[in-house]
């Protein structure tokens, strides 16, 4: 964390995710300063999580939050209630606070306010369509039922490809010898794995190790070739829905650690052009938190209004 700033009206802006949470406080005189807390709890209550990163950095900077916004991974409609949260802040002088699904931040860090889908795909995944009028959620359903071609469901498929190529069922892979530096007796994997709360993450960490070796392991390319292709699907779906896969020019972003793999990235991108040859595709980094501190400035009366809760009046 930097330096406090003097006492003064700021914007804080907040990307909170289960992995980590990204603060960032702009200053009335236009200082900026960043701060990282632990990722939200699932398992505790939301809006006391939500409300201790406010208090925080308040009392760290002395400063006066004049707008908070928040971008929060898997945001239910019975967590959003922004109301609680300006009742809990109002020793702050907070007059305003945003709260949407951290797929809102993700989408305005990457394409703004304007047309497309945007993929954000990193342990987990959620893609976000936007078009004239509506907004449209595709996947981010989580590791159980969803999240196809996110990092848990790339370092999942490498655990199942290793197991096969074990039993003889598949074929052999380099990421046998990654596996089994974690897991010297592959047959106890699984027992270890089931019984670790952060199995999550533990396993979405091989989804760069299956990147790594997609350039010279048959296995790992086909893991990172059809996770790119469940990407793409999850973007086209997104852009049909929202009224704009009639736009031959559509703009669609991948963004998220997962697209570091060229393998994975080319096939997210040659997916998108079977069905749009013209479209803008990129992919790369994005700055979610850059999203969440545009909310302010975001227009309630359009497609993203719905998606977004408001308490108070600036």
């Amino acid at each position: 964390m930097t330096s406090p700033a003097p006492a003064s009206h700021s914007a804080l802006a907040i990307d909170a995710g289960q992995t980590g949470i990204k603060v960032r406080l702009d200053g009335a005189d236009r200082t900026q300063q960043d701060f990282e807390f632990t990722g939200i709890r699932t398992d505790r209550p939301l809006i006391p999580q939500l409300a201790g990163i406010v208090v925080a950095v308040a009392e760290e900077t002395g400063s006066d939050v004049d707008v908070v916004s928040f971008g929060v991974s898997g945001l239910t409609p019975d967590q959003t209630r922004p109301e609680e949260l300006l009742s809990a802040l109002k020793p702050f002088r907070v007059r305003e606070v945003r709260l949407t699904h951290d797929s809102i931040g993700a989408y305005l860090g990457a394409l703004g306010a304007s047309r497309g889908a945007v993929v954000a795909s990193g342990t987990g995944v959620v893609t976000l369509g936007v078009g004239a009028t509506t907004v449209a959620r595709v996947d981010g359903w989580g590791y159980l039922i969803g999240d196809a071609g996110s990092g848990y469901s790339i370092g999942r498929a490498a655990l199942d490809a290793v197991m096969r190529a074990y039993d003889g069922r598949g074929a052999e892979t380099a990421l046998t010898a990654v596996v089994q530096r974690e897991f010297p007796e592959l047959e106890e994997a699984y027992i270890d794995l089931q019984s670790d709360d952060g199995r999550v993450r533990r396993i979405a960490a091989y989804a760069a190790v299956v990147g790594e070796l997609a350039a010279s392991d048959a296995v790992a390319a086909g893991i990172m070739t059809s996770a790119g292709r469940d990407l793409a699907l999850s973007a086209l779906t997104a852009l049909r829905r929202v009224g704009e896969d009639a736009n031959p020019t559509a703009s669609v972003r991948g963004i998220g650690g997962v697209f570091r793999s060229p393998e994975l990235a080319d096939a997210f991108g040659a997916s998108v052009r079977e069905v749009l040859p013209d479209a803008d595709i990129r992919t790369g980094s994005a700055h979610p938190l850059d999203g969440v501190a545009l909310l302010p400035s975001v227009s309630l009366d359009g497609p993203f209004g719905p998606h977004i809760a408001v308490a108070g009046d600036r």
